[in-house]
């Protein structure tokens, strides 16, 4: 038996209050289920799935005054 162990990457969504939404996991779709475990609906509303950026994790300090 083979698995993959494919690395997490970290992704930035966009918000519709201009924000970006930090996440990570192994495609944006898992980074989005990861952060429905950790925030209440009325927060996933505001996420444009489908508008994110794959970022790495030296420039995550880039974009920390533009979390939301």
């Amino acid at each position: 038996m083979t698995t993959q162990n494919k690395q997490h990457s970290i992704y930035l969504f966009d918000m519709t209050n201009s924000k970006k939404k930090l996440a990570y996991g192994k495609s944006p779709e898992d980074a989005l289920e990861i952060l429905r475990l950790r925030l209440t609906e009325e927060e996933m509303k505001q996420i444009k799935t489908d508008t994110f950026r794959r970022i790495g994790k030296k420039d995550i300090f880039s974009y920390i005054d533009q979390l939301g």
